[in-house]
């Protein structure tokens, strides 16, 4: 068998968010080995074999479809499979399909696991997280849920186009949950080091609480919007994933809005939240506990409670 030395990386699910990522990761060349794992093994070959015929023309990696055993020594594993968000389906409607899936990977993870960071994209992704931390024994910096990660970058967009501003000039934060309950992080967006309201202002671009909660709502309708436009969303968290993935491969000790288990941070423990966090080879270094207005924490506290409704939901699957 043909082995390449370096970072290892294995992706659960070859379905197509499984697929894009490993195409996307292929494209960035972030790692020297990647093997796709799916219960349809024929499907996760023909993906690896398709991935592998473009390599000639970006660099040498090994590409190839395996089982479980080939997670050992892995530097990441994601998790995406799962069954997808239909329209007009909530991603807490997807729990109950989707837990006793997890459930199922994350032991047969564990039966061979041996190190590396989980990363994972199932949705309910902030649930699906919070059950993978708990099922798997290992110390919640391990553990990644892909979260709002995405959320921040559409959020990001959104102000730039109003801004009329390059994208890379706009820092930002949804917190709280990857579904209903999100909210920008007003507190700490700035645009070029200049609070975003200051900003604005200095461009002479109205900027105000009408024009907040537009951009608000659009970040979270996205996903809906692009499931009932194309009946799925893939290409946006492909390149979320291999984004997270670089930081923890590279060490990169990069700020992002993850989902991850607080304990003790904003005030909040035991719960699996999306909260800017450092990320490194790790996993989480650090969560960032940012100060929060009271407006904002009083979101936070509604996606904890939601959250704790949620894990109530599938307590025994």
């Amino acid at each position: 068998m043909y082995k390449q030395e370096g970072t290892k990386v294995a992706i659960i699910g070859a379905g197509a968010v499984g697929s894009t990522t490993a195409f996307t990761i292929a494209m960035q060349q972030l790692c020297s080995e990647l093997v796709l794992i799916d219960v349809n093994k024929e499907k996760a070959q023909g993906e690896a074999l398709d991935i592998s015929h473009g390599l000639p023309f970006l660099g040498d990696m090994y590409i190839h479809a395996g089982d479980y055993n080939e997670v050992k020594d892995c530097d990441a594993i994601i998790v995406t499979a799962g069954i997808p968000r239909k329209e007009g389906e909530t991603r807490l409607d997807l729990a109950k399909k989707n837990i006793k899936l997890a459930h199922t990977i994350t032991d047969s993870i564990m039966e061979n696991y041996n190190k590396g960071v989980i990363m994972v994209i199932s949705n309910p992704c902030d649930l699906v997280t919070h059950k993978i931390t708990e099922w798997s024994g290992l110390p919640s910096n391990k553990i990644i849920g892909s979260g709002t990660n995405l959320d921040s970058a559409r959020f990001r967009v959104l102000i730039s186009r109003k801004l009329g501003v390059d994208v890379r000039n706009v820092h930002g934060y949804i917190l709280g949950e990857h579904g209903e309950t999100q909210f920008p992080c007003w507190s700490h967006t700035h645009v070029a080091g200049m609070d975003v309201d200051e900003y604005a202002q200095a461009v002479g671009v109205p900027f105000g609480d009408d024009v907040k909660e537009e951009i608000a709502m659009k970040t979270k309708q996205s996903g809906a919007e692009i499931i009932k436009l194309k009946g799925a969303t893939f290409n946006g968290i492909a390149v979320s994933a291999a984004t997270l993935l670089l930081s923890i491969l590279e060490d990169e000790h990069t700020v992002r809005t993850v989902a991850t288990r607080l304990n003790g941070e904003y005030g909040i423990d035991g719960v699996t939240l999306d909260v800017p966090a450092i990320i490194g080879a790790n996993g989480i270094d650090k969560i960032v506990d940012m100060r929060l207005t009271p407006e904002e924490y009083a979101k936070l506290k509604k996606s904890e409670a939601n959250m704790r409704e949620a894990i109530a939901s599938v307590e025994g699957l």
